[in-house]
């Protein structure tokens, strides 16, 4: 008689995503618990809410939609990151604005099809540039677009116990 191998399965500590575990009670803090209703538009930035996620159509015109603002418009409005990515270096101050049309660029792609990716501000110190952004995944694309473009050294810290990433980026020449 042939016997079976049953060994348990080891238990997951949490679903995988982009590469990375994230543990399940680590979400963003501003999406809400409960879903809005199918058709929900957000009254800041038009987005809809539709089968389950935010999107970018229009409403029917004949349906009286629920208005709430959807995550990223809140955290704008807060001015409460999820991701920083910071660009530092002599060659920031040389190139800033090649750099920040390579961040806008990211944000506009992704934002296409994600519309709660956004960039919420820019701001320019004597060290370099400050991105500040609604989500932990666009700082990581816009510091890998930076990197594959003008190489320069970048690292990624995702905060172990919340909804937050730092993108660091340092080119001296």
């Amino acid at each position: 008689m042939k016997s079976l191998n049953l060994r348990p399965r080891p238990q997951s500590r949490g679903r995988r995503i982009f590469g990375r575990a994230q543990l399940d009670h680590i979400l963003d803090p501003y999406e809400r618990q409960q879903k809005p209703a199918s058709g929900t538009v957000c009254p800041q930035c038009r987005a809809v809410f539709y089968d389950g996620r935010w999107e970018w159509w229009s409403p029917p015109p004949d349906k009286a939609a629920a208005e709430e603002l959807c995550a990223a418009c809140r955290r704008t409005n807060e001015n409460f990151p999820a991701g920083v990515v910071t660009l530092r270096g002599a060659f920031v101050r040389e190139h800033r604005d090649e750099l920040i049309r390579l961040a806008r660029h990211q944000e506009e792609l992704e934002k296409k099809e994600h519309p709660m990716n956004r960039i919420i501000a820019i701001e320019d110190d004597a060290d370099g540039v400050t991105i500040n952004t609604t989500d932990i995944h666009l700082p990581r694309r816009i510091g890998e677009t930076i990197k594959r473009a003008w190489r320069g050294k970048l690292t990624a810290e995702f905060e172990e116990e919340g909804y937050f990433v730092r993108v660091n980026w340092v080119r001296e020449r």
